[in-house]
C-alpha cells in the first residue's frame, strides 16, 4: 500500500458516517480509472445552498477538489480567498467556475466551465496549460473541448440548476459515460444512500452540492 492510498484509507476512518460512505464511493470510482488522476471528490459551491463553502472546504479529505460558483454574487472574490486559505496546505485543490481572472488572482488550481461556455475550454487550456478544467455536462452531443474530465447531470433527480432536468438514471448515464472521450464525474441528487449504486457505471468520481456539505459537517 502507498502512501496516498494509506492517507485516503486514514481519512476515511475519522470520517462522519454518511461522509465515509461518499468518499469511499467516490475513491473506489477513482480506483477503477488508474488511467486517470484526478480528484475523486468534487464540493460544488453555490451562494444560496453553501453559505459559508468554506467550511465543508476544511473538512473534506487531502485529495478532493473544491469548484467555487459564485454566480455573479457580491461577496466572490472574498468567498474564493476563504476557500483558497481553506484548501492551502490541506491537498485539496481550487477551481474557480467561469472566472479566469479570479482563478489567477486567488491562485486556483484549475477552472470550470458551465456547458454553455465549455468552447474556452482551449483558450484557457493554453492560457494556463497546467490548470484543472472541467466542464458541465448535460448528456447531448459531447463537444471536443479540451477539459480533463465532464460533469455530467442530473443523474438522480436534482435540486438547484438542474431541478428541471430529468433524471438521467443509472443506465443512461453509464452508457454516456462509455461513449465520453473525457473522465466523466456523477452530479446530481447523489447522496449517502445511493451513492455505491454509481459503481461500476465508468465514473472516475463523485460530485455534489448540498449532500457533500451535510455530510461533511461538524
Amino acid at each position: 500500500m502507498d502512501g496516498a492510498t494509506e492517507a485516503v484509507d486514514e481519512m476515511a476512518m475519522i470520517l462522519t458516517p454518511e461522509a465515509k460512505i461518499l468518499w469511499e464511493t467516490a475513491v473506489a470510482l477513482s480506483r477503477a480509472t488508474p488511467a486517470v488522476s484526478l480528484p475523486p471528490l468534487l464540493f460544488l459551491t453555490d451562494p444560496a445552498r453553501t453559505p459559508r463553502p468554506w467550511e465543508t472546504a476544511a473538512r473534506l479529505p487531502a485529495g478532493a477538489a473544491v469548484i467555487h460558483r459564485h454566480f455573479g454574487a457580491a461577496d466572490a472574490e472574498e468567498t474564493a480567498r476563504r476557500l483558497r486559505e481553506a484548501t492551502t496546505g490541506a491537498g485539496v485543490r481550487l477551481l474557480i467556475a467561469l472566472d479566469a481572472d479570479l482563478a489567477e488572482a486567488v491562485g486556483a488550481d484549475g477552472a470550470h466551465l458551465p456547458e454553455r461556455a465549455v468552447d474556452q475550454a482551449a483558450a484557457l487550456r493554453a492560457r494556463r496549460p497546467n490548470w484543472l478544467i472541467t466542464g458541465t455536462w448535460h448528456g447531448g452531443a459531447e463537444t471536443a473541448a479540451p477539459v480533463d474530465a465532464w460533469i455530467l447531470s442530473p443523474v438522480f433527480p436534482a435540486g438547484g440548476a438542474s431541478a428541471a432536468r430529468a433524471a438521467l438514471g443509472i443506465a443512461r448515464f453509464a452508457a454516456l459515460v462509455a461513449s465520453a472521450r473525457r473522465p466523466v464525474y456523477a452530479l446530481g441528487g447523489i447522496e449517502p444512500g445511493n451513492a455505491r449504486s454509481l459503481i461500476g457505471t465508468g465514473a472516475c468520481g463523485l460530485a455534489g452540492v448540498g449532500a457533500i456539505q451535510t455530510a461533511f459537517a461538524d
